[in-house]
């Protein structure tokens, strides 16, 4: 078995493959076993060679010793999975995915023990380093799945990772026309662009302080929101004030092409959306949500979409269904405390 010197604990994965860290050599190889396994496991969303790049260009959560790629005889990749960690936060995040041709024969177990070993050893680190702002938290690793996915469930299940949130895909169809929104005079929507980048982090930082499971974006970790390959800042905007120029809320959205012929629609995503404290209740977000509308269908898209925590405390599901939205479909977030 072959292993990067600086990928972590190995002793808990496959000996049929040989195991190293991602690296920029790997990137077609990776990317062709996430989208192998995506069209027979139809997810919503799946990594793109793109996205991997970013994730390869971490300097927080470098590949070298976060990432894992398991070849099979022949080097063709069979199995990957990696852990990311914000050092100040309360856990780590897992992604993963085997071969559906090799699953059932234990590798995800496997995948599941290595990162929880890396869990610990990151937390350790951080702690040892002073990265974690001397929080002393506990090691956690949480993951994500989606609902239809039900042998995901079996195995975090086996493993010890209870589910701790629900959160909902929603979707509104656009030809059925938009809803009527208006600003107020002491606001202003502007299209999202780089002057507003900073801007926007610091009011997202904010907004999402009392958001559940959210953590502050740092500067990497907001380049990875701007930078998306996804991104479409023309389908984005920014409600600001007009006397002071402060960032009241905003609308990022996205759009994935590819997803466009696997679902048989086209979508216009909002990945994040945030209003400050002092402008809730204003109507802020229902006009961004009516300009998001606007600009999809302009755009030529089928569909507004986005995700939402089913317990959300800040009243946004209710929002969304005045504004049309209809939930779809269901994921799952899994803790194990380590």
């Amino acid at each position: 078995m072959n292993g990067h010197a600086d990928v972590g604990p190995l002793t808990s994965l496959d000996l049929r493959l040989q195991w190293r860290a991602a690296a920029t050599a790997d990137l077609a190889d990776w990317a062709a076993l996430i989208a192998r396994t995506a069209a027979v496991e139809r997810p919503v969303w799946f990594e793109r060679r793109a996205d991997l790049e970013q994730i390869l260009a971490s300097k927080k959560n470098p590949a070298a010793a976060n990432t894992i790629l398991g070849f099979d005889p022949e080097g063709v990749a069979r199995a990957c999975g990696r852990i990311t960690r914000n050092p100040e936060g309360e856990k780590a995040i897992g992604f993963g995915c085997v071969d559906p041709g090799w699953q059932g024969s234990g590798i995800g177990t496997g995948l599941l023990g290595w990162m929880e070993a890396r869990t610990r050893q990151r937390f350790a680190a951080d702690a040892d380093a002073g990265a974690d702002g001397g929080s002393g938290a506990a090691p956690r690793l949480r993951l994500h799945m989606e609902q239809q996915h039900t042998h995901q469930a079996a195995l975090f299940g086996d493993a010890g990772n209870r589910i701790v949130r629900y959160f909902n895909e929603m979707h509104r169809p656009l030809q059925d026309g938009f809803p009527e929104a208006v600003l107020d005079g002491g606001l202003e929507l502007v299209t999202f662009g780089p002057r507003l980048h900073e801007p926007v982090q610091l009011a997202h930082n904010e907004a999402f302080r009392d958001h559940w499971g959210s953590e502050p974006r740092n500067e990497e970790g907001w380049g990875f929101v701007v930078n998306d390959p996804l991104a479409r800042p023309d389908l984005s905007a920014v409600v600001v004030e007009r006397a002071s120029g402060r960032v009241a809320d905003y609308q990022l959205a996205s759009h994935d092409a590819g997803s466009a012929e696997s679902r048989g629609y086209a979508e216009g995503y909002t990945d994040l959306l945030g209003v400050q404290r002092e402008f809730r209740g204003r109507g802020v977000a229902q006009a961004l949500l009516a300009d998001a509308m606007r600009r999809f269908a302009a755009a030529g898209m089928d569909k507004a979409s986005l995700d939402v925590d089913s317990e959300t405390p800040t009243g946004a599901l209710a929002l969304y269904a005045k504004m049309g939205y209809v939930a779809v479909s269901t994921s799952m977030v899994w803790d194990k405390d380590l």
